[in-house]
């Protein structure tokens, strides 16, 4: 049915032994749109997508992907999608036109409709020029548009990227990007894992915050950053007693404390009303305040004050979660 969602979970946990990963995970994904799963190394990310891909089956919970149930009905759940890991899962000792081919015809397809399926994506991913050369000459870049040409060899309606822009340069990041833009106006589904706050931002229709294998918070990005605050007012001391009498005045209010650069931060309006009233109270004999600026609030931000640490490596690293 158009208006169900392609994706929605409701109370899904997942433990390993001891070590619970997920722990009542709610999400609801709006076909034809980009969700984000937004959080650190060992949150839980990848965890929800093994779950959701069937690859993974959970402790607790229930979940529908692509309309159908992932316990009773994993089968056709498979078929309705396609999973992009964070490593590429290409052949480099091939040529890009022959691994497109070769997942063909995996597929069931059969000489020359494996043949212009493998053309067509080449041509779409803008590769066509690079399709007769070996995939080990090709750039990171290069190497995840060919797997995300992959994934389309049976034009799903749900894809699975999972942080599939770690390690690319800048360019080849704002690649993938315009990929995955072109996959939603065509009317697919993107469900997007990462840890880069940017990508979130620019890409995604819904972001939901996961932080110790818990949703801490769900909206679009702007609706994120309008509960800590539409901007922040960043304070720079010029020496270390303004900077200890700063946050002692502050107390709670204080964010990103830095004190190797003598720099914290508060939440603020933006009006310049507020920020003089902030500098007022805060340097009322105009000595501890060396320099201010405002910013407006970014998701790092968000991250910052619903979990207390930014979107850094964690624990639970090398368990792949």
């Amino acid at each position: 049915m158009p208006d169900q969602p392609a994706i929605e979970a409701v109370g899904l946990e997942k433990s390993f032994g001891a070590v619970r990963v997920l722990d009542g995970v709610d999400l609801r994904v709006a076909r034809g749109s980009v969700f984000s799963l937004l959080g650190p190394n060992g949150a839980g990310k990848t965890t929800t997508v093994r779950i959701l891909s069937t690859l993974l089956p959970p402790t607790a919970g229930t979940a529908r992907v692509a309309g159908f149930d992932i316990r009773r009905q994993r089968a056709e759940v498979r078929r309705g999608i396609s999973v992009t890991g964070q490593d590429t899962a290409v052949d480099e000792l091939q040529t890009g036109a022959e691994n497109l081919r070769m997942m063909a015809r995996l597929h069931g397809l059969r000489g020359s409709a494996a043949r212009a399926r493998a053309g067509a994506l080449l041509e779409r991913f803008d590769l066509t020029e690079a399709g007769d050369r070996r995939v080990r000459t090709y750039s990171g870049g290069m190497r995840r548009r060919l797997d995300l040409a992959a994934s389309l060899i049976t034009q799903p309606a749900v894809i699975f990227l999972d942080e599939p822009t770690t390690g690319l340069d800048p360019r080849s990041r704002q690649q993938v990007w315009e990929v995955v833009n072109e996959l939603v106006r065509n009317g697919v589904t993107i469900f997007l894992t990462t840890q880069y706050l940017e990508e979130a931002d620019r890409l995604a229709d819904q972001i939901a915050v996961v932080d110790g294998g818990r949703i801490v918070a769900q909206g679009h990005a702007a609706q994120l950053k309008q509960q800590v605050a539409g901007h922040r007012l960043d304070l720079v001391a010029p020496d270390p007693a303004a900077y200890e009498g700063l946050v002692h005045r502050l107390g709670p209010r204080a964010t990103q404390p830095a004190p190797e650069r003598l720099a914290v931060s508060v939440a603020t309006d933006g009006s310049a009303n507020h920020v003089r009233a902030l500098l007022d109270e805060l340097d009322p004999e105009h000595r501890a305040v060396a320099r201010f600026t405002v910013h407006s609030a970014t998701l790092d931000d968000v991250f910052l004050a619903l979990t207390g640490h930014a979107t850094t490596q964690s624990q639970k690293e090398t368990a792949g979660v």
